[in-house]
């Protein structure tokens, strides 16, 4: 909810940035006279200007630019504009070992930024509580007191990495794809060595989804924070499976109506729109036959994992029904949930990835499919690991980039993280004395999504923090900061 009369508040609480998430952000909360919260946002206070500053390249090139927007997730966007840049070359289907090769791809990526979300990012606050000693509420904290919990993590991100390098030749902003297809092959020595740890790592996947579901099932008081019931956006494939590199949209209701199904992403526009806010740098989408105050949606692994009527390796499938079980085989909405569905996706990576890697293709020498009819157009769309990702390109007769527009999974995790927040602050701001753990839960709320503000680097907890607390004549009520090696002072 949102006023815009400035009488319509009497206080305002800045969170000023938020951390352990990627880039910049910050939260401010709007009260009433009675504390109740009158508007609750999510700032985003970077602007990048990649689709502008692509334009006049080569497409050839974009594949490799707009990677560099993310330092986790750099495959994901490398990936979708390949796909735009088949398109525009005229490559409707890849040989079967380029296609495996990007599949492998995508899926040691989504294993590895999931694992550094969960491990790193939000176990401290799962395995110690959102108010726990702030001392130990970190990754040291993890290592020290569930030290196999944190070197799995570490290892299960290492072995993504591993899949990375041996493809794209970097594991961070490689040169792994061509139009048409890939870069180069994955040799035999380069697959068996990938073969020696998976399954370890088909382990510590399995391990981290019943951890992640013990978390979940065993606090109650979990399932209400920061809780929405919203719509799903995601792709799945032809038979309705979890599909995370090339399907149809699929968007459902809270209630699990159909809205589109196996919609073919090429024509987005004609159901997504992007509104605009004078405040944030990011925009806010929503499913056009909804409007804007019904259109929201939710994407990622949460959406994913409760849109798609299978998950198609053994483990993950079991683990997806008991996912459905806690949801009394409806739509799980609890916003924590976003973390269990996120293991269930890790392991289904990993049992993607054995199968990949015991597939003959995958050491296949036909990497580059035929060009075709060149086009003007291409828009690729992917499953990141935070959501369903669009990148869309316009070329003109030279083959240089005239139009860009990208659609990244946070934005359309927009205004769920703006309702979530709002939730919270509901639920726990309590006068006008700020605590660190009021801040913690603000953070928990948006740190649950995985959000990179700037689509750049996860931050590891180091970076200020100031709150304040304003009286309606813009006095000083109550200060707090948190400093870069984590300590908090008040001041007034």
């Amino acid at each position: 909810m949102e006023h815009d009369s400035p009488t319509s508040y009497a206080r305002r609480v800045a969170i000023d940035p938020i951390t352990r998430v990627e880039g910049h952000g910050k939260i401010t909360l709007l009260l009433d006279d009675n504390n109740h919260i009158r508007e609750a946002r999510l700032h985003i206070v970077e602007f990048r200007g990649f689709e502008k500053f692509i334009q006049g390249r080569p497409y050839w090139e974009v594949p490799f630019f707009v990677q560099r927007l993310c330092g986790i997730c750099p495959v994901s966007h490398h990936l979708a504009a390949a796909k735009a840049v088949d398109q525009l070359v005229g490559v409707e289907q890849l040989t079967p070992t380029a296609l495996k090769l990007r599949r492998l791809l995508h899926f040691g990526q989504t294993l590895q930024s999931h694992a550094l979300h969960f491990f790193h990012l939000s176990s401290p606050d799962l395995l110690f509580g959102f108010g726990s000693n702030l001392a130990e509420r970190n990754i040291v904290g993890v290592l020290e007191k569930y030290p196999e919990v944190a070197l799995q993590g570490v290892k299960l991100r290492k072995y993504g990495q591993q899949i990375i390098m041996a493809i794209a030749g970097k594991r961070i902003h490689g040169a792994a794809t061509v139009p048409g297809g890939m870069n180069k092959p994955l040799t035999i020595a380069e697959r068996d060595a990938l073969l020696v740890d998976i399954q370890d790592v088909l382990a510590w996947s399995s391990e981290a989804v019943a951890l992640n579901e013990h978390i979940h099932t065993g606090h109650p008081e979990h399932y209400g924070f920061a809780t929405l019931r919203t719509n799903f956006l995601s792709m799945t494939g032809s038979g309705g499976e979890l599909e995370l590199y090339h399907g149809g949209l699929r968007a459902r209701t809270a209630g699990g109506e159909s809205i589109i199904d196996q919609f073919d992403y090429r024509g987005y526009r004609d159901i997504l729109r992007e509104e605009v806010r004078p405040w944030s740098y990011m925009k806010f989408p929503y499913l056009l036959a909804l409007g804007k105050e019904q259109g929201w949606y939710r994407v990622g692994p949460l959406a994913r994992v409760n849109n798609c009527d299978a998950i198609p390796t053994p483990l993950a499938e079991t683990a997806r029904q008991r996912f459905r079980e806690f949801g009394k085989g409806g739509f799980v909405h609890d916003t924590l949930a976003y973390h269990w569905a996120r293991m269930i996706e890790a392991l289904h990576c990993a049992e993607s990835i054995n199968e990949l890697l015991h597939d003959p293709d995958i050491i296949g020498a036909d990497l580059v499919a035929p060009h075709g009819e060149k086009r003007r157009v291409g828009i690729g769309v992917i499953e990141a690991p935070r959501g369903t990702l669009f990148h869309h390109y316009q070329i003109d007769a030279q083959g240089l980039i005239e139009k860009a527009n990208l659609i990244v999974s946070t934005t359309s995790n927009n205004q769920a993280m703006n309702e979530s927040v709002r939730s919270v602050a509901n639920e726990y701001i309590d006068g006008n004395e700020i605590t660190e753990g009021l801040l913690n839960h603000l953070e928990v709320a948006v740190r649950a999504y995985d959000p990179c503000l700037s689509c750049a680097t996860h931050a590891l907890g180091k970076m200020p923090l100031q709150v304040e607390l304003l009286a309606a004549d813009g006095a000083l009520v109550d200060r707090l900061t948190k400093g870069v090696s984590g300590e908090i002072t008040r001041s007034v």
